[in-house]
This record gives structure tokens, C-alpha cells and sequence, in this order.
């Protein structure tokens, strides 16, 4: 019987990761990655010699059946993503499912938990975000004005992840929306948690942005935003 493990490692600093996590990593027969290079730093970081295949988005029934058949042969794999835990608006979640499918109960399939940007972002949060509803990244065009409605429309606190590309875009959004649909809302985004430049904004969409703005090192690296309506 083989076993598929989901390991979580680290958004940032590369202390932030489990000793259950490191021991799988050097047990296991290989390491599934979003970006070899990225997994390669960290593998080298802990002197892990496992070697590593390349799974992601873009990866086709090929990459899939290989995996299925390693599986099928006994080999137990690990899959990482470039950062966090696998399954969270990444493409690990259709792997999952896929080898439960293909495998059924001749696959055991593992969490190995730690680090994730999401509850990373919620712990520091403050009170209003003991439950709350995640909607990973928006999407780029179609959809996206539904998605923003859903928000305002909530009865509970809302986390997005976006990139540094977008997040001037959606603090704009927001506040224009705000507006006019006459609905107070707080923002909160999280920028490179874990890492060496992590830092905290809070205020109105607007306020954020301003703040944002003010250096272009400010618009750097990936954010977590946190959306509470305000009284």
C-alpha cells in the first residue's frame, strides 16, 4: 500500500516547518512540487536528498498518470506547493482527488499540517474572525464584480489572498464599492508574513491603499486582506 502525504512548509522563514514534516520529506521516495527550484532550496536548507517532480496547474494527464502509477507501484510521495499547505488555492486539491479516484483504498492519503498564510493572517486578526468565510483569490475578469458583491453581501468576515499585481485594483474596488452600495467596511492586509519585511495595514479600503502607496516597497510580495464590515 502506498501513502500520499501533504506536506505544509514554511511562507517564509524556513524555521517554520514541522519535524514530522522534514522526516516525510527525507522518507519519502519522491517530493511532488509546484516549482522544483523553489522545493530545491528548501530540500538543500535541511540537507534533504529526495528527489523531486515537478506537479502544478498547468501539469497534463501525463504528469498525473505517472503519479498514479508510482503510486500504484508502492512508492509514497510527498507533495508540497511553493509555500503553505497544499490544497489551499493551489492545485493540489485536484491531485487529491484524482488519486482517491484512480487509487481508492490501495492509497493512503496524509495531512502533515503547519503553516498556512491563511491562519496565519486570521491569528493576528484581533476579535470578529473566530469564523469567516475564504474565497482564496478572486478571479481576474469574469466573475470578479460577483465575487465583490458576495463580499459586501456576507454575514460574516471575509479573507482573500491577492498578489502584489492586484491589490491596488481590489483596495479601489472596494472602496468604490463601499460607496455605493453605502456599506462600511474594514480592511486589513497582510503582507510577506514570515518573511523579513512582514507588515500590518488596517483602515478603510482607502486608507490602506494610501498607506500602500506611500513607498513601492509597500506594493511588494503576497498579501493576505481581511474584510470586515464596519458600524
Amino acid at each position: 500500500m502506498s501513502i500520499l502525504r501533504i506536506v505544509a512548509t514554511p511562507i517564509g522563514n524556513l524555521e517554520d516547518i514541522t519535524l514530522r514534516a522534514l522526516r516525510v520529506l527525507k522518507e519519502s521516495d519522491y517530493v511532488l512540487c509546484e516549482d522544483t527550484r523553489v522545493t530545491k532550496k528548501l530540500l538543500n536548507h535541511y540537507q534533504i536528498s529526495t528527489p523531486t517532480i515537478s506537479y502544478h496547474q498547468h501539469s497534463g494527464e501525463l504528469k498525473v498518470d505517472n503519479i498514479i502509477s508510482l503510486l500504484n507501484k508502492g512508492k509514497n510521495l510527498a507533495l508540497v506547493t511553493d509555500a503553505g499547505t497544499p490544497g489551499i488555492s493551489d492545485p493540489g486539491g485536484k491531485l487529491v482527488s484524482l488519486v482517491r479516484e484512480k487509487t481508492g483504498a490501495d492509497t493512503i492519503i496524509e495531512s502533515v499540517p503547519g503553516v498556512s498564510a491563511l491562519g496565519a493572517a486570521a491569528s493576528i486578526a484581533g476579535a470578529g474572525f473566530d469564523r469567516f468565510l475564504f474565497l482564496g483569490f478572486l478571479p481576474h475578469k469574469k466573475g470578479r464584480q460577483t465575487m465583490l458583491k458576495q463580499i459586501f453581501a456576507s454575514d460574516y468576515p471575509i479573507i482573500v489572498y491577492e498578489s502584489k499585481h492586484r491589490i491596488v485594483k481590489l483596495l479601489e474596488e472596494l472602496d468604490k464599492m463601499s460607496a455605493d452600495l453605502g456599506v462600511k467596511i474594514n480592511v486589513m492586509a497582510a503582507r510577506e508574513l514570515t518573511k523579513l519585511h512582514e507588515s500590518f495595514y488596517s483602515g478603510t479600503p482607502a486608507g490602506v491603499l494610501a498607506e500602500l502607496v506611500k513607498d513601492a516597497n509597500n506594493l511588494k510580495g503576497e498579501f493576505v486582506v481581511l474584510i470586515k464590515k464596519g458600524k
